[in-house]
């Protein structure tokens, strides 16, 4: 789904759930090409090494979010995932949603035999110096949009074009890295709503 699409779907969905229209929601989307900017600072923008032409040459889009967090890339071969789910009554803590996002996505690691693991001062889910899973979200009154990007079988050479949410002395990776070989996008899929519905206490059915 075109990221613009994406950012629209969302904004309707969030605006629904507020309304009380639908529950709560996760959306797994693969974005085309595409460079995401955060709200912080000039969103990232200073983070970008490639210049227009190259950009273009490469189908590689430019979008501002309204998320938290710096640049980051999304294309074939990642999961993002966009919980719009309702954090009132009981889970109205920022920092806690983004820690429950790192646990859902550091358990679906683990079933792969990855030990990945969360990093202080940082977000996002980590195996040694290297990011596995970049996490930027917004919350409006509680109710969540954006998400996560978990890197399965990404190009990772996309990300030469910038400097990944701004963080200059660490690497990217993906699980087919990782593993040494190709991994079924549905499989973890399946596996990272299983271990939402876990942390989130949430019952799950798909659609």
């Amino acid at each position: 789904m075109p990221y613009a699409d994406a950012l629209a779907l969302q904004r309707a969905l969030a605006d629904d759930r507020r309304a009380g229209i639908v529950g709560d929601l996760l959306l797994f989307v693969e974005h085309p090409h595409v460079l995401t900017l955060g709200v912080r600072g000039d969103g990232g923008r200073s983070h970008i090494l490639a210049t227009t032409d190259v950009l273009a040459a490469r189908g590689v889009e430019v979008h501002e979010t309204g998320r938290g967090g710096d640049i980051t890339y999304h294309g074939p071969g990642q999961i993002v995932g966009y919980p719009i789910i309702d954090l009132k009554p009981d889970r109205c803590d920022v920092h806690r949603y983004v820690r429950d996002l790192e646990s859902v996505l550091i358990r679906t690691a683990a079933e792969y035999g990855i030990d990945a693991t969360r990093v202080d001062g940082l977000t996002g889910v980590w195996v040694g110096r290297d990011k596995l899973a970049a996490i930027g979200v917004r919350i409006g009154r509680w109710i969540t949009s954006h998400g996560f990007a978990f890197n399965v079988t990404t190009d990772l050479g996309y990300f030469d074009l910038i400097v990944p949410c701004g963080i200059a002395d660490r690497g990217v990776t993906s699980l087919a890295r990782l593993l040494g070989h190709p991994v079924d996008r549905q499989e973890v899929e399946d596996r990272i709503a299983v271990h939402f519905g876990e942390v989130f206490g949430a019952d799950l059915a798909y659609c």
